[in-house]
């Protein structure tokens, strides 16, 4: 494949699967009130001594929210950016408690899927730990 198809996305895609989950998203973005109550609960969260890229919210918001503010008109190293925290920084255990209801697990799964629309994995090369 050319280095010109693996750097290019399909946005026209990418903003039919948000569409998809449009007041889902609506709820999440304007409800969350990054309470901290979801870092709590997350194993990765308190195993990394508070670091936010593990804070549940941190990790949909930074991902997902920003995929949806720019109704998916973002390019291949938006996704390699957020690699990372949707694969690496949650294993989707379904720990995470949100206490307005936001189901983040479902929300980082659905990042996933749009990653993988796109042709972004995550890296199991053995070179970089995932704990």
């Amino acid at each position: 494949m050319p280095d010109v198809e693996k750097n290019t996305v399909d946005t026209a895609a990418i903003a039919t699967m948000l569409q998809s989950k449009d007041a889902e998203m609506k709820r999440i973005l304007n409800y969350c009130v990054r309470c901290g109550i979801c870092a709590e609960s997350c194993f990765l969260y308190m195993a990394h001594k508070g670091d936010p890229q593990y804070m549940p919210s941190y990790k949909v918001i930074n991902s997902l929210g920003i995929l949806y503010k720019k109704k998916g008109n973002v390019d291949k190293s938006f996704f390699e950016g957020i690699k990372g925290l949707v694969w690496r920084n949650c294993v989707l255990c379904h720990r995470c408690y949100c206490p307005i209801g936001i189901d983040i697990p479902r929300m980082i799964d659905f990042t996933r899927s749009i990653c993988r629309s796109q042709g972004v994995y995550p890296d199991h090369d053995g070179g970089e730990s995932w704990l």
